[in-house]
């Protein structure tokens, strides 16, 4: 039995539809139940192992609050791939997949907050300082 590799676009999707869920606080099983499946089937589109058709797009944008072009931003091409990206910057794939997840989705909330930006630059420093500390 061959394992089936995700297709990387159907996953950019998937992770950009399960990114968006979470900032909304919605359940797979919420989603699901709006769409009219299954919460298994909420969780193998954002995996990516299962396409999402045309309407079905077009159902979660409406239900999601974003135009369909959302679950296509920031998804790079062939020709940026190399592209002046310096040895700091962490891969696209990298943050949306922090992103998708509900520790990244906290952080990022709870950091908008903070109105002080000095205070925001010393949990930067802090955070920093511990993954310096931290073995790879």
């Amino acid at each position: 039995m061959s394992v089936k590799i995700p297709n990387p676009i159907d996953k950019h999707v998937g992770a950009r539809l399960r990114m968006r869920r979470l900032v909304l606080e919605m359940s797979q099983q919420k989603l699901g139940d709006a769409l009219g499946i299954t919460f298994q089937q909420v969780q193998k589109y954002e995996k990516g192992m299962s396409r999402i058709g045309a309407g079905r797009l077009q159902q979660l944008s409406v239900i999601l609050q974003v135009p369909v072009a959302f679950f296509f931003e920031e998804m790079g091409t062939k020709a940026d791939v190399g592209r002046g990206q310096s040895s700091d910057t962490l891969p696209r794939a990298q943050i949306d997949e922090f992103l998708t997840t509900s520790e990244g989705l906290a952080l990022i909330k709870a950091f908008l907050q903070i109105e002080d930006s000095h205070i925001r630059r010393c949990i930067v420093d802090f955070a920093a300082g511990i993954a310096a500390r931290t073995p790879e």
